[in-house]
């Protein structure tokens, strides 16, 4: 086992082909060990060089909606009405303290995502 920090994209790029010749290895295996490692020092890397911020509050909305196939008429009993429903969803109305604290509590929205960037 050959490891090294991860100090650029290179040595990125070389972590994931390494990792790709040994994803499949046997657990308790030296390449198993070598393997958890590498998904450390690349998540790591890539943590500190490709942050990930939180997500937009509408699409937070949006995917949260999907995910319970729910429709703009099922948000209201959280927002209000369909028409600051409509507004929200598109973008011309941001969201209250209020309304976040019921998407959060009604539909377990993360307040960091609600309350990252204005709606």
């Amino acid at each position: 086992m050959n490891i090294r920090p991860i100090r650029n994209d290179a040595d990125l790029r070389a972590a994931f082909v390494r990792l790709e010749a040994i994803f499949q290895a046997p657990e308790g295996s030296p390449e198993a060990d070598e393997m958890e490692v590498l998904v450390a020092l690349v998540e790591a890397y890539e943590n500190r060089h490709y942050p990930v911020g939180p997500a937009d509050p509408v699409e937070a909305i949006k995917f949260r909606m999907e995910q319970q196939g729910l429709a703009a008429k099922d948000l209201e009993p959280y927002i209000g009405s369909s028409g600051r429903v409509s507004e929200v969803l598109n973008r011309k109305r941001t969201l209250t303290l209020r309304m976040v604290k019921r998407l959060h509590d009604g539909l377990k929205i993360p307040y960091e995502s609600l309350l990252s960037r204005a709606a």
